[in-house]
This record gives C-alpha cells, sequence and structure tokens, in this order.
C-alpha cells in the first residue's frame, strides 16, 4: 500500500505546485494587458490568456464571490494560493503520517 501511496502523494503535490504556477503566471499576464505592456490582440497572447483564464476561472470565480470588494484590486490569486499552499501542508503530514 505504501508503495502506491508514496507516488501518488508526490503526483498531487506536483500538480498543486503546477497550478500555483498556473495562477500566478495568468495574473501576471491579465497585469501586463491591463497595462497595455503586452498587446492583448495578439493571437498568441490571446489565446494563451483565454486557456489561462479557462484554467483557473472555475476556482476564481467563487472565491471572489465571497470577497468583499476592494476598490478593484483582486485578491482572489493570493487567496487560492495560500488555500493551495494550506492543502499541500496538509497532504504533506498525511503523507508523513501515512508513510
Amino acid at each position: 500500500m505504501d508503495v502506491i501511496l508514496g507516488p501518488l502523494f508526490q503526483i498531487i503535490l506536483i500538480v498543486i505546485d503546477l497550478y500555483i504556477w498556473v495562477v500566478i503566471i495568468q495574473a501576471i499576464l491579465s497585469w501586463l494587458v491591463a497595462f497595455n505592456v503586452i498587446n492583448g490582440y495578439n493571437r498568441f497572447v490571446a489565446t494563451v490568456g483565454e486557456v489561462l483564464y479557462r484554467l483557473t476561472e472555475p476556482v476564481l470565480a467563487p472565491i471572489r464571490r465571497r470577497l468583499p470588494s476592494m476598490g478593484g484590486v483582486d485578491l482572489s490569486p493570493v487567496v487560492l494560493i495560500l488555500g493551495l499552499i494550506f492543502l499541500q501542508l496538509v497532504i504533506q503530514q498525511l503523507m508523513f503520517k501515512i508513510l
């Protein structure tokens, strides 16, 4: 059983790490487009933005609905990243207890 659970926990932790990077990249890309640093109408930028939006929006939208309005500042990516780090720590504790 330990032979299966160890790698499974590691894969889950890697997926969470990758998703944290997706959230960070999506936030940075949205800032760059909002401040006209890069052209949002560029086909490559628009495609990457759309993919990142579709990956993050299902998780960020419920967080945005519950957070109070901060005057145009979107703190939902920060809340999501903190939640994912907390989840990683819980999984690591479970991994050490089980294994």
